[in-house]
């Protein structure tokens, strides 16, 4: 009887081990890919020749992953300007720079009379892209009218 119990006993013990390896999966769900937004504030309308816009921006994330990476651009399908980062960085139209903050601002500066229209787009390094369109009006004041 002793035999039994021993044989039993050490039965239940590896059974309960090989379940506890079954059970275990070795792959760890772990999200990756959260949805993102950019918030802006208000953004002035009309815009002068050599005049700059403040854009503040806002990226909103519905997650935190720590290796998820952050990249803009922008396109201008009408007028002709210059967009900066905060930090000094002069974007070229279309070019992918990294973004390393998620609370930053954007400068664009008049460089035509014409209305404009600037199109910035954010993407992550997992293919999700946000993007938000400004478009300025030529206020009517022309440097001539000072004269």
């Amino acid at each position: 009887m002793k035999k039994f119990r021993r044989y039993l006993a050490l039965t239940v013990w590896v059974s309960a081990i090989a379940l506890m390896f079954v059970a275990c999966e070795n792959d760890l769900d772990v999200k990756q890919v959260y949805s993102f937004s950019l918030e802006t504030m208000p953004v002035q309308k009309k815009i002068t020749n050599g005049e700059t816009a403040e854009i503040r921006c806002m990226l909103l994330r519905e997650g935190d992953y720590d290796q998820a990476r952050y990249y803009i651009r922008y396109f201008q399908p009408d007028g002709k300007g210059e967009l900066r980062m905060d930090d000094g960085t002069i974007f070229a139209p279309n070019d992918l720079y990294p973004l390393d903050r998620m609370v930053f601002r954007l400068y664009y500066t008049s460089h035509c009379a014409d209305q404009q229209v600037i199109d910035v787009y954010i993407q992550d390094n997992y293919g999700q892209v946000v993007s938000a369109s400004f478009s300025f009006q030529n206020d009517g004041k022309d440097d001539t009218e000072d004269e």
